[in-house]
């Protein structure tokens, strides 16, 4: 079978694409204040739909009015930007990752003017004009502002649910709140205070990137949830169903018969089936919970998190929803290999109680035709001398008629005593008749020439 061709990138454009940072100029068009809103989308089929993201963004950027010369697109990473007569700036950030696919959609207000607020885009005439592919990991509502932190009374309206989280994180300027709780639109708010001093930095981005990631990564651990609990439960009941046929299995295989075997063989092969299904379809799923904790902690320590007076720090509400929850996949994906061993163990068992079996009639059936064999050799050679005798008779027969027709015409004196000796002789013809017909048999048949009567097999 001939192997595909496999085309080998050039090294000098490999070290350059690995060098290359596309999102760099973006740096130097962020400021604060900006509103940022963040979705994330799960690929069920990433090698179909990351280049299907592609194709969506720049369908995006043409609905938006992006020029050719204001925009970038590349395999993995694509933006696009776009200035308003007001002097507003639109700069639209896609990104394909292994598993999912996000857009980061940045409203910057002119300076002359311009309120960012929690809610939809206030960027003129915007409007988000698709339907992404893949299912919903997160929607963030992120406002950046360039002043202090204003105080939790003030703050407490523009966020959902009970509880408001905070940390000032990288420096002591830049602080971020959050409630974790998603608004009527289903994005979760964020409000970052980075302080006049790092406003127009690539500290901005940073930020954002450092937020998005850890709420991407805690989503996609967290999504697996109901799968886990699912699986489980499947465990268990394969689990439950293993230990009894194991039980009888091994209380019954030493008497068990060639149907009992085969019956078991049958029902333990259907469970190894599901078992190893099930296996699949946990790995593909869950594989990647161990990098992606690991994402979100070395994250979380980049941000260099401290303590905020009068809110929980950010966080604890992350660590508490993910501790040992990458640990408990793995732990599911361990249970489930040692389930599916324990199948495969009881299998090669009972096929190796088969094999014995097989051996065993095997032996008995070479035994007996051993023994066939044996007769059918004493028989042959029984009908060999009886067909010498009946040769020998039917040539002593036809003798005497001669000896008769020669006596009548006087060339003989006595056929009785001429035939009484031709007997031995008669004997004699019908014995080499007879080995000569088996020799030309054996050797027409064959190809080899018969072993002769004096030749016996050597020890």
């Amino acid at each position: 079978m001939t192997q595909p061709d496999i085309t080998k990138p050039d090294t000098g454009e490999l070290i350059r694409r690995l060098h290359e940072r596309p999102q760099m100029p973006l740096a130097e068009w962020l400021r604060a204040p900006a509103h940022v809103h963040y979705e994330a989308f799960r690929m069920s089929d990433p090698p179909v739909q990351r280049p299907a993201s592609r194709d969506e963004f720049r369908s995006l950027l043409e609905a938006f009015k992006v020029s050719a010369d204001a925009m970038v697109i590349q395999d993995a990473f694509g933006y696009g930007v776009k200035t308003a007569a007001t002097g507003d700036r639109l700069i639209v950030i896609w990104q394909a990752h292994t598993e999912y696919y996000s857009y980061q959609i940045w409203h910057i207000p002119s300076v002359h003017g311009g309120v960012v607020a929690f809610g939809p885009m206030t960027f003129p005439d915007y409007h988000f004009p698709l339907t992404p592919l893949g299912a919903e990991v997160c929607r963030l509502d992120i406002v950046l502002m360039a002043e202090p932190l204003p105080g939790s009374e003030a703050l407490r309206p523009q966020f959902p649910g009970p509880v408001m989280y905070g940390s000032r994180i990288l420096d002591e300027e830049t602080a971020l709140v959050t409630s974790f709780t998603p608004d009527e639109y289903g994005r979760e708010h964020y409000w970052v205070s980075v302080g006049s001093a790092r406003s127009s930095r690539s500290h901005l981005k940073d930020i954002v990137d450092a937020i998005v990631r850890i709420e991407t990564y805690y989503h996609l651990l967290l999504m697996q949830k109901p799968l886990f609990s699912a699986a489980i439960d499947q465990a268990y009941k394969f689990e439950q169903v293993h230990l009894k046929q194991r039980e009888i299995i091994t209380g019954h295989i030493g008497h068990a018969d060639s149907l009992t075997l085969q019956r078991w063989l049958n029902g333990l092969t259907q469970d190894l089936l599901k078992t190893t299904r099930l296996s699949g379809k946990l790995h593909f799923e869950l594989s990647a919970s161990v990098p992606y904790d690991k994402i979100v902690h070395r994250t979380l320590a980049s941000l260099d998190e401290r303590t905020l007076p009068l809110y929980r720090p950010m966080s604890d509400y992350v660590l508490s929803g993910i501790t040992g929850v990458a640990e408990g996949y793995q732990q599911l994906l361990k249970r489930i290999d040692t389930l599916r061993s324990g199948f495969e163990g009881i299998i090669s068992i009972i096929r190796a109680r088969v094999d014995l079996m097989l051996q065993s009639q095997n032996l008995t059936l070479l035994a007996s035709v051993d023994k066939t064999t044996k007769s059918q050799a004493i028989l042959q050679h029984t009908v060999e001398g009886l067909s010498v005798i009946v040769i020998a008779y039917y040539l002593s027969g036809l003798m005497v008629y001669i000896f008769k027709g020669l006596q009548e015409m006087g060339w003989l004196r006595n056929s009785h005593i001429a035939a009484a000796l031709f007997v031995p002789l008669g004997i004699g013809l019908a014995f080499l008749i007879t080995n000569l017909s088996r020799k030309h048999l054996h050797k027409k048949l064959t190809g080899e020439p018969a072993p002769s009567a004096s030749e016996k097999p050597q020890a």
